[in-house]
Parts: C-alpha cells; sequence; structure tokens
C-alpha cells in the first residue's frame, strides 16, 4: 500500500518521481493520524517506519533518505544510502538513482529539485533561519558541484505556512532586512501593531530566481490553514499537544 500525495506539474514534467505528502494514508494514531513520517518525533517506531515504507513505494524507490534537520544551511552529497535519521543537515544533492531525498516539515518550506539532463536531484528543508542562512542556494551549490547546472534545475514548493498565518515580531523584519535590505516586502502588517505577516514562500522563491533556477512550481498550500490534510507546528502549539507530526517531501530519480 503506497500513500496518496500532491505533485508539481513542473517535477512531473521532468519525468521525476516525487511526492508532496500530508496526514493521510498511514497507520499512526492520535496527534499523529495518520501519516507521521518524523524520526525524531515520540510516535511509535513502527508506525514511523511503515508510514516511510509506504511514502517511498509510492515513489517506487528503493531508499528513502531523510535528514537530522537543525535549520542550517548545511547541505550533504549523497553517495550511498543511510539509515536512521541521517547526518545533521538541512539540505542534500545525489546522482543515485532508486534513492528518495526527503525532508520532513510542519510548516517549514520543502523544496525539491531536478536538472534531469544531468540526472541530478536535490531537496532542502528552509525555515525562517535556514532560508535566511542560504540552505537554498546551498543546495544549488551542492547539485551544481556534482555536475548540475542551475538553469537547467527545475524546483517545487511544497505545503508550508503561508504569509496569512505566519505571524512574527519587528525583530525578524531587521533581521532579515540585515542581510537582505530588499526583503522588506515579503512582510505585511500583522494583527496587531507589535506583529507583522512573513511570506517566507515568496522570499523562498525569490532566492532560487537569484540562484539562476528558471522553473520554480508552488503548491501554494498552507499547512496551519490546511492543518486537517497536513501537520502543522502552529497548530499542535495552538491545541497545547505534547508533539506533533511530520509531512514529508521527496524526490528520486528512475531506475532506468
Amino acid at each position: 500500500m503506497s500513500a496518496p500525495h500532491l505533485q508539481s506539474k513542473a517535477l512531473r514534467d521532468e519525468g521525476a518521481p516525487h511526492g508532496f505528502f500530508g496526514r493521510a494514508g498511514g497507520v499512526s494514531s492520535g496527534i499523529f493520524s495518520s501519516l507521521n513520517t518524523g524520526l525524531g518525533s515520540s510516535d511509535d517506531p513502527a508506525n514511523t517506519a511503515e508510514n516511510r515504507m509506504r511514502c517511498r513505494e509510492a515513489l517506487g524507490a528503493d531508499h528513502l533518505l531523510t535528514l537530522y534537520q537543525v535549520h542550517s544551511a548545511d547541505v550533504v552529497i549523497v553517495t550511498e544510502p543511510w539509515s536512521g535519521q541521517g547526518p545533521k543537515a538541512d539540505g542534500m544533492a545525489t546522482r543515485l538513482k532508486g534513492v528518495a531525498l526527503g525532508v520532513l516539515a510542519a510548516d517549514c518550506m520543502p523544496f525539491l529539485f531536478i536538472d534531469r539532463e544531468a540526472e541530478i536531484i536535490g531537496a532542502a528543508h528552509a525555515g525562517w533561519r535556514g532560508a535566511l542562512a542560504g540552505v537554498l542556494e546551498a543546495t544549488i551549490q551542492a547539485m551544481v558541484s556534482i555536475g548540475a547546472r542551475a538553469d537547467r534545475i527545475a524546483a517545487a514548493l511544497g505545503p508550508c505556512l503561508r504569509q496569512e498565518n505566519f505571524e512574527v515580531g519587528p525583530d525578524l523584519v531587521e533581521a532579515f532586512a540585515a542581510k537582505y535590505p530588499q526583503a522588506e516586502q515579503f512582510f505585511a502588517p500583522g494583527l496587531s501593531a507589535e506583529k507583522r505577516q512573513l511570506d517566507l514562500a515568496g522570499f523562498g522563491r525569490s532566492r532560487l530566481a537569484a540562484a539562476g533556477v528558471p522553473t520554480l512550481d508552488d503548491i501554494g498550500v498552507c499547512t496551519l490553514g490546511d492543518s486537517g490534510d497536513y501537520f502543522s507546528y502552529r497548530a499542535s502549539r495552538r491545541a497545547s499537544e505534547p508533539d506533533y507530526g511530520r509531512n514529508l517531501s521527496a524526490i528520486a530519480l528512475s531506475v532506468k
């Protein structure tokens, strides 16, 4: 049994097996219902293993790799599969076929990448810290280092926290503007004078455009706004839940 998932037209046009998975199609229960794929959660490991297997089978991959994500700009080149949580990093790139690169998110941005001509894929997890630190650019650079070209890369952004639900303090405006003066355009007035609303997805798209990526598809789903179908960290906090599930976004190269 494989799990249901959304797909990006841009990645589908490139022939890349991929998926943006939400809550549906798994075996977990309670606050993790039902397709929690987070190895770092307090869910039953047997359930997360089954859920991850269903995602892997949906992609037709032999292996599904995820990272011990730390909100960094660190990216690894995958030369062989691993088991468990993997290295501490927030981006991956590989030429290996039959290996699905996955990132976990519950409000942060999940990006998937492919250069079909070079047969190189990538994946990145980008919360505001990672995006500001440059994890998206670093993932593109890692792909280029093993033979990709930025101007051939197609990318897709999956479900994440969107501007209408992403309220932050003015300190974040200052942090972004200090590094990117033009970043103020990604902040709108908040519900109170002390708050702002961050268009992190817009910022992420702008960073990829600056890196020379010509094709970017945005699924457009908000994890908090659609928390019945997707895990959301902020929704879990509002409900005073002790933990939260993780959505998987993953891409593979077809085995020919």
